[in-house]
């Protein structure tokens, strides 16, 4: 299969696009290299992923509707996972002109490119748990109306769900769109909380511990979510709405706790409220992932915390 990876240089994307690389399909990289964080450090995925003679980046940027346009009708996809995406919460509420451009207009970009082309037989889409907001809902389940959001990025991630379903109804589109719960693991971005932690107890930077730790999150191994990404590329479903997590929760408090205990130092953190586009608690029912994709998280947190640290350590 020929598969368009976008955001390839990113944290998800570099793992997704390597495991496709790894199974034998024909990949091509799309990342602008924005400076969000140290583009360095997606320069270095990027040379991880040219290790493979059937991977290839291009570099350009999803609001860039025409350079689509043409990279679409040039390369004939017949897959496309779609990662690129303005990440971060707390960003998206000092910038959120940018997190509707990108997050929103630039997957309706996409999605018209790959509609010009008719080659392309899955649109896989790569939301976020942050559309369920403040919903009573728990474990968060796909038949929830997610029509509160919290912030512009759970904003535009919702309204580029409801036009996948609009082209899937008027275009015949497959779209799916997996929705994530805090993934982490090699590779993480600086300004996830992992790093931020391995940072603080490692080099003593003071960092927020919102909320005194009491928030509980689905931490989701970075290998466990790339592979659930895959099997919904391998499964056009028409239109779905997919969670991707472990279905466990685990305190933050608890998870900052895992990391001293690798680093043999404790974090330099500071007590902060919670924030008005935070949530206290997310947890995945991934029944519906089970059910139609046979997706079966394997990494505890335990584990996955291990894999991190080690990755830290030697990076």
């Amino acid at each position: 299969m020929k598969v368009l990876v976008t955001g390839a240089a990113g944290f998800i994307g570099s793992h997704v696009a390597e495991k496709l690389a790894q199974r034998g399909d024909e990949v091509v990289g799309l990342d602008n290299f924005n400076d969000y964080y140290d583009p360095a450090k997606k320069r270095a995925n990027e040379q991880r992923l040219n290790q493979y003679s059937n991977f290839k980046m291009i570099e350009a940027d999803v609001r860039d509707r025409p350079r689509l346009f043409e990279i679409c009708a040039a390369e004939k996809f017949e897959g496309i996972v779609h990662l690129a995406a303005m990440a971060g919460v707390r960003n998206a509420v000092t910038h959120p002109e940018l997190y509707v451009e990108v997050d929103m207009n630039g997957t309706q970009h996409l999605m018209d490119a790959a509609r010009a082309a008719a080659t392309s037989e899955n649109f896989v889409f790569a939301c976020t748990s942050s559309v369920y907001g403040n919903t009573k809902q728990i474990p968060f389940v796909e038949t929830d109306p997610c029509d509160r959001p919290l912030q512009p990025y759970a904003a535009a991630k919702r309204a580029a769900e409801m036009l996948g379903y609009a082209y899937h109804h008027l275009f015949g589109m497959n779209f799916t769109s997996v929705r994530f719960f805090t993934v982490y693991g090699p590779n993480g971005r600086p300004d996830m909380m992992a790093y931020l932690v391995a940072e603080s107890a490692t080099k003593g930077i003071q960092i927020p511990l919102y909320n005194d730790g009491e928030m509980f999150r689905d931490w989701t191994f970075v290998d466990d979510i790339a592979n659930g990404v895959i099997l919904a590329l391998d499964k056009p479903l028409g239109y779905e709405i997919i969670n991707l997590g472990r279905g466990q929760t685990t305190r933050l408090k608890d998870f900052v706790n895992l990391i001293e205990s690798h680093a043999g130092t404790k974090a330099n953190v500071i007590s902060k409220p919670k924030l008005a586009a935070d949530f206290v608690k997310n947890l995945a029912d991934i029944s519906k992932a089970r059910r139609l994709l046979g997706y079966n998280p394997q990494i505890s947190v335990e584990e996955g915390v291990a894999r991190f640290w080690d990755w830290y350590i030697n990076q």
